[in-house]
């Protein structure tokens, strides 16, 4: 193991928390995969994000004994600090427990992480954990549209499909719109919105809806062609005049979407998308998908909810907010 650590109480391990990394077979790796650092807004938690996607579903452990699939999961727990390990997507998140600061071993940990991409293909064991599948549905204030939760992410992306034809590198999707019933298809995180015609009543085929995307899920099938890229909107479309977003308000705009907007949305089963800010007319334009496109209520969401918002924490700095669809 890369790590030792002798811990003998809380006590001695503070002392000696500083020089427990031995790094002498670090230097046998040359080539290594590339992992980044990022904070999060929980100190006790940090995001070791990879450069490649580690997983498509979703895992979280509490102690050794849920590791059996994965023996770098197992090696973090013989770390004194680890309290939980969650795997997702691109990312490893570890929480700690109060008796360090991350600063003292991150770097430490991250050359274990790199080391450790480089030498296996696979964070699990072939006979990795299985995880059930579980799939319910949410209503949405778009009437035709409902929202599908599942227990696994779907998609790191924001991926908003209309036709069928559009869809044959998202095979998930490819095969919802085989449902003569389904209009619509955004898939994002760990959700699928779903916007019908309107023959049909959801009472009539959420069942159907609802145990297509669990057996789906279940069979490990092929949600996101490898390499996809979800398409951009195009700007000409709507012959809005584009900004730069590395100004100092565009930026201070997509962090009040991030953190304000963005979960509230995307608890209704949609997305929004800063596009541009228009400096001589404070106007803000943004995209907005899923179950919030076409919704009866987005101008009073828009006006009263996200405009207000804006206005309120940016004070001066906006005029109108305009959504592109």
């Amino acid at each position: 193991m890369i790590i030792t650590l002798f811990l003998i109480d809380l006590t001695y391990a503070s002392k000696v928390r500083k020089n427990t990394f031995v790094n002498s077979q670090l230097e046998l790796y040359r080539f290594m995969s590339k992992i980044k650092i990022e904070y999060t807004a929980n100190p006790a938690i940090i995001k070791f994000v990879a450069d490649k996607m580690l997983t498509e579903s979703s895992f979280e452990y509490n102690s050794i004994d849920d590791a059996k699939n994965s023996a770098l999961v197992q090696q973090l727990f013989h770390l004194p600090f680890v309290k939980k390990v969650f795997i997702t997507a691109n990312f490893i998140a570890l929480e700690k427990f109060d008796i360090l600061e991350w600063k003292e071993v991150e770097k430490e940990l991250q050359e274990i992480l790199e080391a450790y991409l480089d030498q296996n293909d696979s964070l699990f064991s072939e006979d990795k954990k299985e995880q059930i599948v579980e799939v319910y549905a949410e209503s949405t204030p778009n009437p035709n549209v409902q929202k599908f939760v599942t227990n696994r992410l779907l998609s790191n992306q924001h991926i908003e499909l209309s036709e069928q034809k559009d869809a044959h590198n998202v095979p998930l999707a490819y095969e919802l719109f085989e449902f003569p019933f389904v209009k619509e298809v955004f898939i994002s995180d760990n959700y699928v919105s779903i916007q019908k015609s309107n023959e049909l009543e959801w009472l009539e085929i959420n069942n159907s809806l609802r145990d297509f995307l669990k057996e789906y899920l279940q069979s490990e099938r092929r949600i996101v062609a490898e390499g996809y890229t979800a398409a951009k909107k195009d700007s000409q479309q709507n012959n809005i005049k584009f900004t730069a977003t590395d100004d100092d308000i565009s930026k201070e705009i997509i962090a009040v979407l991030e953190e304000y907007i963005k979960p509230a949305v995307a608890g209704d089963g949609g997305n929004i998308q800063f596009l541009s800010y228009i400096a001589e007319t404070k106007e803000v334009n943004v995209l907005l998908q899923g179950a919030c496109n076409g919704c009866p209520s987005s101008t009073i969401t828009l006006k009263n909810g996200i405009e207000a918002t804006l206005k309120q924490l940016l004070p001066g700095k906006i005029g109108a907010v305009n959504a592109m669809n």
